[in-house]
């Protein structure tokens, strides 16, 4: 008998699960996606013609399984699927290899990142700083902190007190918006695990000493040191569509506009979900299995019967960071940002904005992400970043108002002149960023609760509140999907996954 698997929401994570269902059971997906595009935070948004993406997507895995994934989607040379199901044409529907520079703009002037100890480098930061640095992190060798009770702890340890101050401390604190020493431990260790000095001084050593090749072969290369990675022609959102047009081609249903607005169950079971779609119509959904990457806090509360009040008091208490990114089409940067040829462009695809006396967090540069995100001629096209909170100051701002504010930014730092800017366009994204602070250190709870409900799964960023990456909610999701055609009720291993850099790959059979 042909089982029904309800999926909420057309990210990554709830595709992958789509998708693989489809090639490997008999099972029929339904996808309810809220909004009116696939692809989620991984979503590219397409504005005359220049495209936009949002947080920036670099499609690079630790897990042979997605590396694969990806190029069996769109092969790195322009081709078909076996099966020649995407509606894209041929000669689009490739992967670039695209080479990775990410950078610091402090003291308005530029740091390489992770922070080197380059001639640049300590030009940049003078005799003082340096020796402050040096004796800092030599003390945090010899005296580390134990235990570790917060981010503030995670970041001393690593790098020493004056270093945390200098690169750490103030851009951390843009993006949660409160002090390291209030953010559980946790974000660190999952973002950026292995990142150390010493770990930075050996991947510089190992450039030296020899030649990666060109199959993008760095698994044992820390996340944050990567140099080249895969990315779609045309934005992450191409991959995603291509996967929405397979799992339509196969049988699968996706249905956009319509948000999950109640969730049944009885017996230890989910047996419905309710949806409404963009024109206010409500209809419920009978399934088999419930798979869910909608906030944590928005499951719980839609839950009938209501989980018991414990659980409901935790999963209200869940915060989140929300997300502004501004698309800027300029004619040239500044002289002071030392870029190339008469637009003065710069080779950055990242660039983190460490200065305390503006807001902006992030500045995309997605000429260097893909040429083909730009379609305007000799012209830069830029994503501003601002991490926020829904209904703060930032968020509320009029499109006009948020325009003139983060121009002014960026002239202020010296990067831009506002009368060489073209065109602009604003995109707000809420809870982008589940954060680890608010309940989060009782999550336990909400967790032994959902395992309960054993045709349940809990995947995806959102899904379990994890600051995870398209790769991690692709893992998550294909885990589901072993659960369910095993008949496992056990999320233990889906649970595990980004709790190493290996991603417990090896732990379940990727056939």
């Amino acid at each position: 008998m042909t089982k029904i698997v309800l999926i909420a929401g057309a990210g990554p994570a709830g595709l992958t699960a789509a998708l693989e269902l489809l090639r490997r059971s008999d099972c029929i997906p339904i996808v309810f996606e809220s909004l009116d595009d696939v692809g989620g935070i991984s979503r590219t948004i397409n504005h005359h013609g220049n495209r936009m993406d949002i947080g920036g997507h670099r499609f690079f895995s630790k897990s042979d399984w997605v590396m694969q994934w990806w190029r069996d989607m769109m092969p790195v040379a322009p081709g078909k699927t076996a099966d020649g199901l995407s509606l894209i044409p041929e000669a689009d529907r490739h992967l670039l290899v695209r080479p990775r520079l990410s950078r610091i703009y402090f003291l308005r002037k530029f740091f390489s990142y992770p922070v080197s100890l380059s001639a640049q480098t300590l030009r940049n930061l003078g005799v003082v700083r340096l020796l402050r640095i040096g004796f800092s992190y030599a003390w945090a060798c010899l005296f580390k902190r134990k235990p570790e009770r917060n981010l503030e702890d995670f970041f001393v340890n690593r790098f020493g007190k004056a270093l945390y101050a200098t690169f750490f401390r103030d851009y951390t604190e843009k993006v949660w918006g409160r002090p390291c020493s209030d953010i559980s431990p946790e974000w660190g260790a999952q973002r950026i695990k292995g990142l150390s000095i010493l770990s930075a001084l050996r991947h510089a050593a190992g450039k030296l000493l020899s030649r990666e090749g060109h199959d993008l072969a760095q698994k044992r290369t820390n996340t944050s040191l990567i140099e080249r990675f895969l990315y779609p022609k045309y934005g992450p959102g191409q991959m995603w569509h291509i996967v929405a047009d397979e799992v339509r081609a196969r049988g699968g249903q996706i249905h956009l506009g319509h948000k999950v607005t109640a969730v049944q169950h009885a017996d230890g079971r989910v047996v419905s979900v309710t949806t409404k779609d963009s024109e206010g119509h409500t209809r419920t959904w009978e399934g088999d299995h419930f798979i869910s990457t909608m906030p944590i806090s928005e499951l719980v509360a839609m839950l009938h019967p209501a989980p018991p009040a414990e659980v409901q008091v935790v999963g209200s208490g869940l915060c989140y960071r929300d997300f502004i990114t501004l698309g800027l089409l300029v004619k040239k940067l500044k002289p002071t940002a030392q870029g190339r040829g008469p637009m003065n462009l710069v080779p950055d695809t990242w660039i983190y904005i460490q200065e305390p006396d503006v807001k902006i967090g992030r500045l995309q540069i997605f000429n260097n992400w893909s040429p083909s995100l730009v379609t305007t001629p000799d012209a830069i096209w830029m994503g501003l970043e601002y991490f926020c909170q829904e209904g703060d100051e930032l968020w509320s701002m009029s499109e006009a108002e948020f325009f003139h504010f983060a121009v002014s930014e960026l002239e202020k730092i010296d990067l831009i002149d506002a009368a060489d800017v073209v065109d602009h366009h604003l995109v707000h994204v809420p809870k982008a960023y589940p954060a680890y602070f608010g309940s989060y250190d009782q999550f336990s709870v909400i967790r032994e609760y959902t395992d309960t409900i054993a045709n349940l799964y809990l995947v995806g960023r959102n899904g379990m509140h994890r600051y995870n990456n398209q790769d991690h909610s692709m893992l998550t999701a294909k885990l589901a999907v072993d659960d369910i055609i095993a008949g496992n009720v056990s999320k233990r291993e889906i649970w595990e996954i980004n709790v190493d850099d290996e991603y417990h790959e090896e732990k379940r059979s990727t056939s």
